[in-house]
């Protein structure tokens, strides 16, 4: 019997989900594929080096990668996702579904139930709906009624075994970041985390917004992650404990 190759693994994994697959997904996936060895201590790295391989596979987004083969027979989600990468001044909608979706997974992976906002929930997230990785329908009454209505609309909420909100995260593509601020400053009271995630590129933008002194009683709670940190994490399964720590 034919020894497969470790490239060969990784492709035959991706034909089977569609043509395309997040790098969590390979990790999760290729070490059960059957007639392939990995001599390796560091099998990740391995997965990693293997999709940049540009004969057979192309980059969609940090962590998200797919067969040339299947390059115009993706699911539309994908396709539009790799439709505004090539159009920056685009509205990036299903690229921000794609970080919401991702937030949401590692919320659960993290043992916190995710509510994403009513809205939301039929949008596409990769192969299927972000409703597929929300745990919660509604956001659970913790305070007052004005502060839920407030709040309901942040992009995915971590909630703990007490109802409480863990953790707020807001996907800021090319807003000011001034709208989801001002919606953090509703749970100043909480021990809530507050997060932003958005492009590398935006880091100094983003922080020119948080020094003004309307934010000063919230400004050294927010933490602000770049899409290909999140992804890091997202990718492999031996960091999930560490996400913002």
């Amino acid at each position: 019997m034919r020894i497969m190759k470790q490239h060969e693994a990784v492709i035959k994994v991706m034909e089977e989900n569609g043509g395309f697959s997040t790098l969590k997904y390979l990790n999760e996936k290729v070490f059960k594929v059957e007639g392939i060895e990995w001599r390796t201590k560091t099998p990740f790295a391995s997965i990693r080096r293997i999709v940049q391989d540009s004969r057979f596979f192309f980059k969609i987004k940090p962590g998200l990668w797919a067969l040339k083969s299947h390059e115009n027979k993706l699911p539309n989600s994908i396709l539009e996702i790799i439709e505004e990468s090539k159009e920056p001044e685009k509205e990036q909608k299903y690229t921000h579904y794609y970080y919401q979706g991702i937030l949401a997974e590692i919320g659960t992976l993290s043992n916190y139930r995710v509510y994403i906002p009513a809205q939301d929930k039929n949008r596409p997230y990769l192969n299927k709906q972000l409703k597929d990785v929300t745990t919660l329908e509604t956001l659970p009454s913790f305070t007052y009624d004005y502060i839920i209505k407030t709040i309901k609309s942040i992009d995915v909420i971590w909630v703990n075994e007490r109802n409480f909100p863990h953790a707020l995260f807001e996907v800021e593509y090319s807003t000011n970041f001034k709208d989801s601020l001002t919606r953090f400053h509703e749970v100043m009271d909480f021990n809530t985390r507050m997060c932003i995630v958005s492009d590398k590129k935006r880091t100094s933008q983003f922080y020119s917004v948080l020094n003004l002194s309307v934010y000063k009683d919230i400004k050294d709670r927010i933490k602000f992650y770049d899409y290909e940190y999140l992804e890091n994490y997202y990718s492999n399964p031996f960091k999930f404990k560490q996400f913002m720590h």
